[in-house]
């Protein structure tokens, strides 16, 4: 399909995963954003981003001498290398005060142009402070960000001279750019309702976690005291959300078409959202990766030579482990199996999973014989999310030649880890993970998925062949010692056995897992499936 001359597109996103150093990025979202952005510029497509600029970024996330994660930032104006002045501001309203925003460009990392909005600026006085960091902060704060990425992504678009025909809304964080479209046609002598209506074909939609913290709501009285009504009535402005106001509900509704991030997930969507009247219609789009982010191009080169395989592997191994014996003086056996866990700290993730009954391996560990590498930020404000990384720190402290965590997650680690373990350990609560991008990663460079049937791997998993899955899919109650027996029963009689007994079989298996990945969890294809069911005019 030639994709060259097409629909026009403004891809709004609250986070870019463009380089590790560039930290306007909290982890998969983010990622994801900046790997279509990158696709793109692959593919010559007519694409541009829209976000924000954020001074200090996300949270750079350390472990204190007593095994707890505690919240550092980067050093102010850090972020500002990477990022070109493009000499245009817009304004926006956020409690009556008018709040200018610099547009900056960043086109840098070998992706299409992405265009970020900043207040801090001297004029701005009070209000400097709205694009400081990502994700912190009250509710009231929450909105004034949406207010300058929403509201002001529409109005820089206008002053860059941006011929757009489609608005993409990444997660709901986007979704007041739908009303300042509204509220433009309205200044043109349009009516709520006739605006609103044209504004659709216009707007698509990615919904991306069916948990609740990620579905953001706000009170109404919320919105209308930081001016994020923009013009609009309190009953026009809950027809769009609802009361309290939802960001994924008003996504739903304004957009004309909306998408899930994988096939699983697109059920769970449909079904999570089926009370919401006038959504849009939710499709299932698997996510996809930038290939030549986050895969050795060495792997498909040799991929028709299991020996070329496994000695490209072993370097990439070496590798990952001369990274963890420099940042935490512990040296692992780069002829030992090697698990890896790298994904959000979230309960639902159930990161620590694999210790909650240490006895069953308990002898593995002391022996040497399974190696574990961890890495994972929780949010700042999640405690129960620091608890399970604080267990999994207190693991690694007792056994320091078998168990390993990685402070301060960012793409330089996950790059190492996705290319450098053996097995890669995914174990969410199904049906809470959306698509989990990290595994396909993983499987692309030959390191075999462990998971549950959730995401993408319910789409990819043949047991035994590309991967493993256990829990056979199982929801109900007692899922988690469902789970947990499962998964200490592959382990132990399968992935183990077969890592150290039947190395032509491990290789096959590599060589299967990229074979079934490279192509079909792609970000191009993922763009393809975007072109031809989201972005058709």
């Amino acid at each position: 399909m030639n994709l060259k001359n097409k629909t026009k597109v403004a891809y709004f996103c609250m986070e870019f995963g463009l380089h590790e150093d560039f930290r306007i990025y909290s982890g998969g979202l983010g990622v994801l954003a900046g790997d279509t952005m990158k696709a793109a510029k692959d593919m010559d497509l007519p694409v541009i981003g829209i976000g924000i600029m954020w001074n200090k970024g996300y949270t750079r996330q350390l472990i204190d001498d007593y095994g707890r994660p505690y919240d550092n930032y980067a050093p102010k104006d850090q972020n500002y290398k990477h990022v070109s002045d493009t000499g245009i501001k817009v304004s926006v309203k956020v409690k009556d005060k008018d709040v200018t925003c610099k547009v900056w460009k960043v086109d840098k990392f070998d992706n299409k142009p992405i265009y970020l909005l900043d207040t801090n600026l001297e004029e701005n006085e009070d209000m400097k402070w709205i694009t400081d960091r990502l994700y912190m902060g009250s509710s009231e704060e929450r909105i004034a960000q949406e207010i300058v990425l929403g509201i002001g992504g529409i109005r820089a678009i206008r002053k860059l001279d941006l011929d757009i025909d489609i608005y993409h809304f990444n997660e709901g964080h986007a979704a007041l750019a739908g009303t300042e479209l509204i509220r433009e046609l309205i200044n043109q002598g349009y009516d709520f309702s006739e605006a609103w209506k044209k504004i659709r074909p216009k707007i698509v939609f990615t919904t991306h976690t069916p948990v609740e913290e990620g579905n953001e709501s706000h009170p109404i009285e919320n919105l209308k005291d930081l001016g994020a009504f923009n013009g609009l009535t309190q009953e026009e402005m809950e027809q769009i959300g609802g009361n309290p106001f939802n960001m994924t509900v008003a996504g739903l509704r304004l957009a004309s078409r909306a998408n899930g991030v994988a096939r699983l997930h697109g059920i769970t969507a449909r079904d999570m959202w089926k009370h919401v009247d006038n959504s849009a219609p939710i499709l299932s789009i698997t996510n996809g990766v930038h290939r030549p982010s986050w895969v050795d191009e060495r792997m498909l080169e040799v991929l028709f030579n299991k020996n070329k395989i496994a000695k490209l592997h072993q370097e990439n191994k070496k590798e990952l482990l001369k990274y963890i014996e420099k940042e935490n003086d512990q040296k692992l056996n780069p002829d030992r199996l090697l698990v890896g866990f790298a994904r959000r700290a979230a309960s639902y993730k159930r990161p620590d999973m694999v210790f909650w009954k240490i006895d069953r391996i308990r002898h593995l560990l002391e022996e040497q014989k399974i190696q574990f590498v961890f890495s994972g930020k929780a949010h700042p404000e999640d405690n129960v999310g620091k608890d399970i990384i604080a267990h999994i720190v207190s693991i690694s402290r007792k056994f320091p030649h078998s168990v390993a965590f990685l402070e301060d997650y960012n793409i330089e680690i996950g790059r190492l880890m996705t290319r450098g373990c053996d097995v890669w350990l995914n174990n969410p609560r199904r049906p809470l993970e959306a698509s989990g991008t990290s595994g396909m990663k993983a499987a692309m460079n030959g390191i075999l998925n462990f998971s549950t049937l959730d995401g993408w791997w319910s789409e990819n998993c043949q047991h035994g062949i590309n991967g493993w899955q256990f829990g056979d899919g199982y929801v109900g109650e007692g899922q988690d010692d469902h789970d947990l027996h499962a998964l200490y029963e592959v382990l132990l009689n399968e992935i183990v056995p077969t890592y150290y007994e039947d190395r032509e079989k491990w290789l096959m298996m590599m060589q299967y897992s990229i074979k079934t990945t490279k192509d079909k969890f792609s970000a191009q294809r993922m763009l393809k499936n975007y072109y031809e069911m989201l972005y058709q005019i």
